[in-house]
């Protein structure tokens, strides 16, 4: 296994529910806090918890608002969480292939 290195992969969205999250922004570029707690089936906690660990590197960003009297939060991919996506990508793209060798 000469191109694969075990570093590449990022643990920061190698969870399934940050994957998750990072895919559906990846495509989306911005969803509403309720719209990812439904795709991905989550509780607001748990939800938060990941948003947390992505915001904290750097991956995506969080806006608050307010739709009249409703809070809205916004979640978009940043172009550094953009960019370690692919990476990740990339990386498990070569672990798969160089499986299959």
């Amino acid at each position: 296994m000469d191109g694969f290195d075990i570093d590449q992969i990022d643990e920061v969205i190698h969870g399934r529910v940050r994957l998750g999250i990072m895919a559906y922004l990846s495509s989306a570029e911005q969803a509403e806090f309720t719209t990812l707690k439904a795709r991905l089936q989550l509780t607001d906690g748990n939800l938060s918890a990941h948003l947390r660990k992505l915001e904290e590197a750097g991956y995506v960003g969080v806006e608050k608002s307010f739709s009249g009297r409703k809070p809205l939060t916004r979640i978009r991919i940043t172009a550094e969480g953009q960019d370690a996506f692919v990476r990740y990508l990339d990386a498990i793209g070569k672990l798969v292939n160089e499986e299959r060798a």
